[in-house]
């Protein structure tokens, strides 16, 4: 656990592919807001979730934060998740996905050592960026707005922009970071769940 970085839960998606309130669906009799929570709390004493309505939280019992107004997508999560880790003094944030129930245990501290001087470090596998799963500093708050008039809204771009490093995890036998998009997937991560 370390004592300067806020984690905070993105769990702002419809989840349209999978029936809605994706946050909210259940894998191995838990919901996935809830596992993200669990993870979330094993490296951190400061955790929030930001959704995109307050109802898709669940009744949690944390922080709720709401996507920045006007901005769509991840990016719109992480500008809330900066914002509230500045308010409670953390240099760093950590954000990570609601859909990605396999995250693995040494992701924050595996990050915290690879950021060195740069803005974020961004967890990859298999070769694939996961900027949804970064450790950001809230120093790059000041750089959102020059990279909104870009009119661009990716949050890798953002990540590129301001510059990050990437920490390589290994895609098999599995990839820690899975992430449930649909049913299908829904499927997959019960049976990855059971082993």
């Amino acid at each position: 656990m370390t004592a300067d970085a806020a984690v905070v839960i993105l769990a702002g998606g419809e989840g349209s592919r999978i029936g809605g309130a994706k946050p909210l669906q259940l894998l191995a009799g838990e919901r996935l807001i809830d596992r993200a929570l669990r993870m979330a709390r094993g490296w951190s004493d400061v955790v929030a979730i930001v959704v995109r309505h307050t109802d898709q939280a669940g009744g949690v019992d944390v922080p709720i934060l709401v996507d920045e107004d006007g901005v769509e997508g991840p990016l719109a999560g992480l500008i809330a998740a900066i914002g509230f880790a500045r308010e409670i003094r953390r240099p760093f944030v950590l954000t990570i996905a609601a859909d990605m129930p396999f995250l693995p245990r040494d992701l924050l501290q595996r990050l915290r050592i690879a950021i060195g001087e740069s803005a974020c470090a961004i967890a990859r596998s298999g070769g694939h960026l996961h900027p949804v799963c970064g450790l950001w500093r809230v120093s790059a708050l000041a750089s959102v707005d020059p990279y909104l008039g870009t009119g661009k809204r990716s949050l890798k771009g953002f990540a590129e922009a301001i510059g990050f490093v990437a920490v390589e995890w290994p895609a098999k036998p599995s990839d820690a970071f899975f992430n449930i998009n649909d049913t299908v997937d829904l499927d997959i991560a019960e049976r990855l769940a059971a082993d």
